[in-house]
């Protein structure tokens, strides 16, 4: 191979994949809403419900994953309910998704949530939950499209500040039963979905909405379980 041909295919890699980061980050501006577990999505008929969303044929596990590509620990810097008022992301998703709350002030937050119920998407159970180190751990933020899966379809080519924004956009967490989230693991909706099988079309509608909203591809042995998700959303 010629030094000027060998120069061509380096410079046409490169644009590739600033091309592809700059898609990312116009799509990333595009986040899906939170559809809660009380908003049911309608689908119209014959509706794709994956338009938008590209389809690669395996996902292929990355040995170089790591969690603190995503940030060491929830930002206040998010798009929550209250969101920029001294909390970080995971006081503002049990803000967001319990109910019958009563508050405490810790640290820069005045209103972080001291005890609550949570009635959980994934497994239909009410939780209590109470804050502190054991007693918290019944109550669990989860990140519908797994970390691992994400970097896995490309978020490892993202910058720090992007993967940081993913792991604390709202669109993207639910608080959900401890147990459902160590459950669940990085799994994608090929290998594990809700135990509530009322819960399949909200979280496959948020699972694909998140996937587009940050031109990440699904893996094909997903396709199937989304589709059939969705379709037992209400038609609309």
């Amino acid at each position: 191979m010629t030094r000027a041909r060998t120069i061509w295919l380096a410079l046409f890699a490169a644009v590739s994949v600033l091309v592809a980061y700059q898609t990312v980050v116009s799509a990333a501006e595009q986040s899906a809403q939170f559809i809660a577990a009380a908003d049911v999505p309608t689908v119209a008929p014959g509706e794709d419900v994956l338009a938008g969303v590209a389809v690669v044929p395996l996902r292929v596990r990355s040995q170089d994953y790591r969690r603190a590509a995503f940030g060491e620990s929830w930002t206040d810097d998010n798009d929550a309910p209250g969101g920029h008022n001294g909390c970080d992301t995971r006081n503002d998703i049990l803000d967001r998704d319990l109910v019958e709350k009563t508050y405490v002030a810790i640290s820069r937050c005045p209103t972080a949530v001291a005890t609550g119920v949570l009635h959980d998407p994934y497994t239909s159970l009410t939780i209590p939950f109470t804050r502190g180190n054991q007693t918290g751990a019944a109550v669990q933020i989860e990140h519908i499209v797994p970390l691992a899966y994400a970097w896995d379809q490309g978020a490892r080519i993202w910058t720090d500040a992007l993967r940081v924004r993913f792991a604390n956009d709202p669109a993207n967490l639910v608080a959900v039963q401890g147990q459902a989230n160590q459950d669940k693991g990085d799994k994608e909706p090929a290998l594990w979905m809700p135990p509530n099988e009322a819960f399949h079309c909200q979280y496959a509608m948020q699972f694909i909405a998140v996937m587009r909203g940050y031109g990440l591809p699904v893996d094909a042995l997903s396709v199937q379980p989304l589709q059939q998700a969705a379709h037992t959303c209400p038609v609309g």
